[in-house]
C-alpha cells in the first residue's frame, strides 16, 4: 500500500512538473479586431476570448477593437463581448496599430472594400463566408491577398466538426475504398412559413439561398470529394410574395431553394441541394458518400455521431455503425474527455480562431483560404448561369 501511495504521489509530481513547464511557454499576444457585433460577431469574439484556454496557442489574441452600426451600440457590445474600445468606423480599426489581424463577420456587401483595406495595411484577415458579393469580388480579394502575402481565411465553420474532420480522414485513407457518389445539402426551415414578412433575406440575389447556405456544403462538398468539374441546376422561388410592414405584400427577389446534379474532377456523381424552405430541417448541413468498400453518413443535426458502412464480414451481419465521437477524433479531446458528451456549435469557431492564429504564427495561409473561397463563389456562379441557360456548364 505504501508503494503505491509513493508511486501516486510521484505521478502527480511529475504531471505537476509538466503542467509547469507547458504553462510556461513563451506567450505571444495579437490584438484581434472585429467587424461586425451581429450574431457571427459575437461567436467570433467569444471564440477569440475562449481559444488560448482551449488549445493553449503560443500566439494569444486580445480583444481590441469592436465595430459595429453606431457609436453607442459598438460600445455597449464591445462591453459586453469583453473588448477594450469600440467604433463605428471600420476604417479607424482597420488603420488602429494595436490591430494587427482582423476579422469580418459584417454583411457581404461590405467584405470586399474592408479586406482589400485589411490587406494593404499587411493585416492577416478571417473573412466570413461567402467571400465576395459576387465571383468577381472574390477574384479580386484573393488576387489582393496572394500579391500582398498576408495570412487569409474564409469562416466555413461546419467543416470543422471532429466528425466531418474525421470523415475526410476515412476517405483519405481509403477505408471506404475509391468514391463512387456524393450527395450534399445544407436545408433550413426559417423561411417555411409563406405568412413570414419579408426582411432583408428576402431581398437581394446575395441574400438568397445561394448566397446564404450554398456555399457551406459546396465548401464540404470540395473538401470531401474534390473539384466540380461541370454541373446543371434548377432554382426557384417557392412563395413569390411575403406579407410587407405596410401591411400588403411585397417581391421576394431571390431564390428560395435550389438543386444541382454535378460532375466531381475525378470523374465522380455528385448531388447538391440547398433550401430554406425545407420545413422541419433545422440544420440539415448532411452528406452520404458511397465508395467501392463502404460509406459515410452524416448530419449536423446529431453533429457528435457518424455513421460508417464496411463491406466486410457476412452479409447478416453488415449495417451502419453510428460512431459517437470521442478523444481520438480530431480536436475533441481539446473540449471533453467523455466520449459521446460532444461538441457544440461555438466550439466549430474556436478551432476556426485556432487555425487562423496558427496560419499568423505560422506566417502562411492555411485552408480554407481565400482562394478556396474564390472556388466556392466560382461554383455558385456557375449554379446561375446553369439556370439561366437551363443546360449542363463546366465550372
Amino acid at each position: 500500500m505504501a508503494s503505491n501511495t509513493r508511486l501516486i504521489a510521484l505521478t502527480w509530481l511529475t504531471l505537476g512538473i509538466l503542467f509547469q513547464r507547458e504553462s510556461q511557454k513563451p506567450v505571444k499576444t495579437i490584438g484581434i479586431g472585429i467587424i461586425g457585433a451581429g450574431y457571427m460577431g459575437k461567436l467570433h469574439s467569444v471564440a477569440m476570448q475562449a481559444v488560448g484556454a482551449v488549445f493553449n496557442t503560443e500566439l494569444r489574441p486580445i480583444c481590441e477593437m469592436l465595430c459595429a452600426t453606431t457609436e453607442d451600440g459598438a460600445a455597449r457590445k464591445a462591453a459586453e463581448f469583453g473588448f477594450r474600445r469600440s467604433t463605428a468606423d471600420w476604417q479607424t480599426l482597420v488603420a488602429d496599430p494595436a490591430v494587427e489581424a482582423i476579422v469580418i463577420a459584417s454583411p457581404q456587401s461590405t467584405h470586399r472594400e474592408i479586406a482589400l483595406a485589411a490587406m494593404a495595411a499587411g493585416k492577416p484577415v478571417l473573412c466570413e463566408k461567402p467571400m465576395g458579393a459576387s465571383l468577381a469580388e472574390s477574384i479580386e480579394m484573393t488576387e489582393a491577398a496572394e500579391a500582398a502575402g498576408v495570412v487569409n481565411m474564409v469562416g466555413f465553420n461546419y467543416v470543422r466538426t471532429p466528425a466531418t474532420q474525421f470523415a475526410r480522414q476515412l476517405i483519405q485513407q481509403g477505408v471506404i475504398g475509391d468514391m463512387t457518389w456524393f450527395r450534399g445539402e445544407h436545408t433550413e426551415d426559417f423561411c417555411a412559413d409563406p405568412d413570414a414578412p419579408g426582411n432583408w433575406r428576402t431581398r437581394g440575389r446575395a441574400n438568397g439561398t445561394m448566397g446564404d447556405l450554398a456555399s457551406h456544403m459546396i465548401n464540404a462538398a470540395m473538401a470531401l470529394a474534390g473539384p466540380i468539374h461541370s454541373l446543371c441546376a434548377d432554382m426557384e422561388t417557392v412563395y413569390p410574395t411575403r406579407p410587407s410592414a405596410n401591411g400588403g405584400r411585397e417581391p421576394v427577389t431571390n431564390d428560395d431553394h435550389a438543386q444541382c446534379l454535378c460532375r466531381f474532377e475525378s470523374g465522380v456523381m455528385g448531388h447538391l441541394y440547398f433550401s430554406r424552405v425545407a420545413t422541419g430541417r433545422k440544420m440539415g448541413y448532411a452528406y452520404d458518400i458511397s465508395g467501392s468498400k463502404g460509406a459515410i453518413r452524416f448530419d449536423q443535426e446529431d453533429q457528435n455521431a457518424l455513421w460508417l458502412y464496411k463491406m466486410d464480414g457476412p452479409e447478416s451481419e453488415r449495417g451502419f455503425r453510428k460512431i459517437l465521437t470521442n478523444t481520438e477524433h480530431p480536436d475533441y479531446v481539446n473540449f471533453c474527455l467523455g466520449p459521446g458528451h460532444g461538441t457544440g456549435y461555438q466550439d466549430q469557431l474556436i478551432i476556426e480562431a485556432r487555425d487562423f492564429l496558427a496560419a499568423i504564427q505560422a506566417g502562411q495561409a492555411q485552408w480554407p483560404t481565400f482562394r478556396d473561397g474564390m472556388e466556392v463563389n466560382r461554383v455558385i456562379d456557375a449554379v446561375w448561369a446553369s439556370c439561366d441557360k437551363a443546360s449542363w456548364v463546366e465550372v
